[in-house]
């Protein structure tokens, strides 16, 4: 039951963002000033429930969850426990010496290729500082949620039964909230960065299984979280800009950063005022 709320929690705050972008619709004019021949005599417009069931919004967020239910729920089914066994068996056969750990740098390849190709000058949906805002966001949304998950679900690991954080992929599901944020970013500019972007978060996915850290439910379920987790923060932050005073955001630097041993970042200060 608590694996249901967080997942409900979730997604209620992306339903009620997707709800609020929706344009406003103009009111209808007060019936008691037309005439009865200005009146339409036609049948209402029916109520399409088939059409509200698809429309982006609800996809956006039904198929995600889908995704992560069937993972979690299906874990008991004889049908998909059987198909993970096999597909964890298979890949252990074909791929017997796997051992990467590529995995770790590929989850977070997607946003540096947001930051490249804005830095080369491709042009983006937001600039260097709300993208970094929203980057932060979603990271800390997604980091909060899959952990929430693995408490609360305890699923053992394929190659170590006693440790209980099989569900979800937390590498998944950061991999899948960076290709999103890079689709969001550069996706109408070309639909082959977004194709990057995901085949990306993809390939690390399937080294999680190949490395046997994961069942192919914890991945599925992994893709979902971080998708939900980039739409969120994606579509809240024109609303959470609002609350920011002008002053205050013409004040915000981002500045890159170095420390010893060649790391390289970034650091968002406020200029002091005059």
């Amino acid at each position: 039951m608590k694996f249901c709320y967080a997942l409900l929690g979730l997604a209620a705050s992306f339903g009620t963002i997707s709800a609020r972008a929706q344009p406003p619709v103009a009111a209808p004019p007060d019936s008691s000033r037309l005439s009865a021949a200005a009146l339409p005599s036609g049948p209402a417009a029916p109520f399409r429930p088939l059409r509200l069931l698809t429309s982006p919004a609800a996809l956006r967020v039904g198929v995600p969850l889908t995704l992560i239910g069937v993972s979690y729920f299906g874990r008991e089914q004889r049908l998909i426990r059987e198909a993970r066994l096999e597909i964890q068996e298979e890949a252990r056969e074909q791929f017997p010496t796997f051992n990467t750990t590529l995995d770790d740098y590929t989850r977070r390849v997607p946003v540096v290729a947001a930051y490249a190709l804005q830095l080369a000058g491709v042009k983006p949906a937001r600039g260097l500082v709300p993208f970094t805002l929203i980057y932060l966001a979603a990271h800390h949304l997604n980091a909060g949620a899959t952990s929430n998950l693995k408490r609360l679900c305890r699923a053992p690991r394929p190659d170590n039964p006693a440790d209980f954080s099989s569900f979800p992929s937390g590498h998944t599901s950061e991999a899948f909230m960076t290709a999103t944020l890079l689709h969001e970013q550069f996706g109408k500019t070309s639909p082959w960065i977004s194709v990057g972007g995901y085949a990306m978060a993809a390939a690390t996915g399937t080294m999680r299984v190949l490395h046997n850290k994961h069942w192919v439910t914890d991945v599925v379920a992994g893709a979902g979280v971080g998708f939900l987790s980039a739409e969120v923060a994606w579509r809240a932050y024109p609303y959470a800009a609002r609350l920011l005073p002008t002053r205050l955001a013409h004040k915000l630097l981002l500045l890159p950063t170095y420390a010893p041993g060649g790391a390289v970042g970034l650091v968002l200060a406020v200029r002091p005022g005059r």
